[in-house]
């Protein structure tokens, strides 16, 4: 079903941004890190018992302040990342902030590529300064950018900017985007005015791909970003393009036990329920009716656009 955020749109444009896009950003990480706060370093590694460290929080702030680089040894892992320290610092590498891993790779293949990473050296940015929660967080792949370039960039950017970015990171809640040192977010429900089942079906890793700049918060580095603000709403004209009754191509998305969503075209979805794939009104296994890809024919039963709803019907092509 449609995103509750997306779902609840009025056809002006899309809700304001909250902080839910980002407190779920911070529990996927939580998760990931469980334990990486340096009260309880030790359990960042199954290969290495961690050692204490004093952090210079001061330091750590000047690095993140100035989007500094800094050389860090690499001590240990878990399943999320890298443990890393350095004098007077101690911190964490997410996975996705390392250069260098494939973007497929099965669990096990995974620990053991983190594993070789230990007794190394990387150059990292700070990313993520918290001496409140006792968290530093460091990434390789915003090193790449030069010194100071993820400040610029936040002095630069504006709402309604187009930029380009690289797809960086896709997790269930939206996909991260490199715009050249600083990341940036598109929330899923910013992918597309259409139905999304997942991000990972919009875009793949190491995709370059211009975005739309919903919003600039330099004092925390974020930056919001849209993919479907590049195109006009499809939903403001949809009752005006589309009635009752009207005959229509379409293509199934995705396929569910209540029936199957089929598009119109990019961005304009309606949902064929169960009870409007047979003519008798039988109850069916929509798998056995139509399948994912398919081109088919509709029927138009009816328009919401304000709600962002499309019911449609099987059409059934009589025999002759």
């Amino acid at each position: 079903m449609v995103s509750k955020s997306t779902s609840q749109e009025l056809v002006g444009g899309p809700p304001p941004l909250d902080e839910s896009w980002w407190a779920a950003l911070l529990a996927e990480e939580e998760e990931k890190v469980s334990g990486t706060s340096f009260a309880s370093n030790s359990s960042l590694s199954e290969k290495k018992e961690a050692h204490s460290i004093t952090v210079d929080w001061a330091k750590a702030d000047k690095i993140y302040e100035e989007d500094d680089t800094i050389e860090m040894h690499v001590t240990g892992f878990n399943r999320g990342g890298l443990l890393v320290e350095g004098e007077q610092l101690q911190g964490f590498v997410p996975i996705s902030h390392l250069v260098d891993l494939p973007a497929e790779k099965s669990e096990g293949n995974c620990e053991r590529l983190l594993a070789e990473y230990v007794g190394s050296d990387l150059l990292l940015k700070v990313i993520e300064c918290d001496s409140n929660r006792g968290r530093v967080v460091f990434s390789e792949r915003a090193a790449m950018a030069e010194p100071g370039s993820r400040n610029r960039l936040l002095e630069s950017l504006n709402s309604q900017d187009r930029v380009w970015g690289t797809v960086t990171n896709i997790t269930d809640f939206g996909i991260f985007v490199d715009l050249g040192g600083l990341e940036g977010l598109i929330h899923v429900s910013e992918l597309s005015w259409g139905r999304v089942r997942h991000p990972s079906d919009t875009l793949n890793l190491g995709t370059k791909i211009e975005v739309y700049v919903i919003s600039v918060d330099e004092e925390r580095s974020r930056v919001a970003l849209s993919l479907k603000r590049l195109h006009p709403n499809p939903w403001e004209t949809a009752e005006l393009r589309y009635q009752p009754g009207q005959i229509t191509e379409a293509t199934i998305t995705s396929i569910m036990p209540f029936g199957a969503f089929a598009r119109l075209e990019e961005g304009l979805d309606g949902l064929i329920h169960v009870t409007e794939m047979c003519p008798s009104a039988e109850m069916l296994n929509p798998k056995d009716v139509v399948r994912e890809g398919q081109k088919i024919r509709v029927r138009i039963l009816q328009v919401d656009s304000a709600r962002q709803r499309l019911g449609l019907s099987l059409n059934i092509e009589p025999q002759s």
